[in-house]
């Protein structure tokens, strides 16, 4: 847990800085998985910054343009959803058996629990098992950080079998941008799909907190009523709409990352004699030395996150030749 009793997540350049007594610009953040070379903010007009959110401007069309459904609603970025979800479970059915994918984004499990939910920890290998006894179960897809994905049909099947019931299949797309053909998003969202995407990863505009949850209408507007009037600043509309509608920038964000993607597993397969696996934003090493190669790391400015349970690291990705050059020196003075 962080400052306020938060989570940690990656990030926290101010306070590595601080600890190791290196000086920010000379820091390499591979720590959040987020695009360093994202979609580019061109300049925003100041009269974006004079007028409330809008909701009949173009986000909503973009959006349903871009991820392929118009069953969507706009979010402050996917934690909202994250954050939403279990209150609104709990109001409508009560207390509910929830399994959430372990190793994963702690955010999940941690407001499920938060609400009073029975929340079960499974690995991948454990979901099939335990879904006859789930009410509800949350996935993220590909996983991060362990990178793990999983196939359409299986999805589609694992909500057949919760809806009938009553259920809920969750899917935090957050990282699958790279890799649409593996969403489980369609023209029409079934009852008791919720899928959450986010502009955070791929587009590289975390800042903007922009996100979506796909759901049938019934849930959306229960969502909706939630989180209330004017969840999207006008500004991070106004630039979403426009980062969603760029096509030719996708086309090339995608190649270029599968591109970095296979530099980075090559290079730290240079290093780890365990599996690399990844995703077309991060790197997966699973080790027990995860805390002192982490730290060694930090000593000489290249800042990885750390998981505890089980050990294991998660490298982004460069942004530019000078980092690939200083995260190859590094990892040949640390690991040698």
């Amino acid at each position: 847990m962080g400052a306020m009793g938060q989570l940690e997540h990656g990030g926290g350049l101010n306070a590595a800085a601080e600890r190791y007594r290196i000086p920010r610009s000379q820091w390499l953040d591979l720590s959040t998985g987020i695009n360093p070379q994202g979609w580019p903010v061109p300049a925003i007009p100041g009269e974006v910054f004079a007028r409330l959110p809008e909701a009949d401007d173009e986000l909503e069309m973009a959006a349903a343009a871009y991820y392929g459904s118009d069953q969507l609603l706009p979010l402050a970025g996917s934690q909202q959803a994250i954050q939403l979800l279990p209150r609104l479970r709990k109001a409508l059915c009560g207390s509910a058996r929830v399994g959430v994918l372990t190793p994963g984004y702690a955010e999940h499990r941690h407001h499920w629990q938060l609400h009073g939910h029975r929340v079960l920890g499974l690995s991948v290998l454990q979901i099939e098992i335990q879904l006859p006894q789930l009410d509800v179960l949350v996935l993220i897809n590909p996983c991060n950080p362990s990178s793990c994905s999983f196939p359409r049909e299986q999805l589609e099947r694992w909500h057949r079998q919760l809806a009938a019931r009553g259920g809920w299949l969750v899917v935090d797309e957050a990282f699958i941008d790279a890799t649409q053909e593996q969403s489980l998003i369609g023209p029409v969202i079934p009852e008791g799909l919720i899928i959450l995407r986010s502009l955070g990863k791929f587009f590289g505009l975390a800042g903007l907190r922009v996100g979506f949850l796909f759901a049938d209408a019934e849930l959306r507007e229960a969502v909706a009523n939630e989180m209330g009037p004017w969840a999207l600043a006008h500004p991070s509309r106004w630039l979403a709409t426009r980062a969603l509608l760029d096509r030719q920038w996708q086309r090339q964000a995608q190649a270029s990352l599968h591109h970095q993607q296979r530099r980075l597993v090559q290079l730290l397969q240079q290093y780890f004699a365990q599996p690399v696996r990844s995703t077309s934003l991060f790197a997966w090493v699973a080790t027990e030395q995860a805390g002192a190669i982490q730290q060694r790391l930090a000593l000489g400015a290249v800042l990885v996150r750390r998981f505890d349970d089980p050990p294991g690291l998660r490298f982004g990705l460069p942004g530019t030749e000078a980092q690939w050059r200083q995260l190859e020196r590094v990892l040949q003075e640390v690991m040698q």
